[in-house]
């Protein structure tokens, strides 16, 4: 049951990272798992596991971690995409 609530957190975090900058996430409901769950391990490195804990995600720093994910991942995937209509 852990694993399910770790992934059902990692997908609110992705999601809510992806509402908060306007920028769509590639692969739907799988793209916000693994948004989430990456953007939660870059938080938890940089920032550390401080505040509120949900299936061992620190909510906080998970969320900043996946908004720096999200942002670069929307930077790349735009200049990609600029580049393909450019050729």
């Amino acid at each position: 049951m852990g694993f399910i609530l770790y992934l059902i957190v990692g997908g609110i975090i992705g999601w809510l990272a992806g509402l908060i900058l306007g920028k769509d996430i590639p692969g739907g409901i799988i793209g916000n798992i693994i948004a989430g769950i990456i953007g939660a391990w870059i938080g938890g490195a940089v920032f550390g596991n401080w505040g509120p804990d949900i299936a061992g995600i620190a909510i906080i720093p998970a969320l900043i971690g996946a908004l720096v994910l999200v942002f670069i991942l929307s930077l790349i995937l735009g200049s990609m995409a600029k580049g393909r209509r450019n050729s």
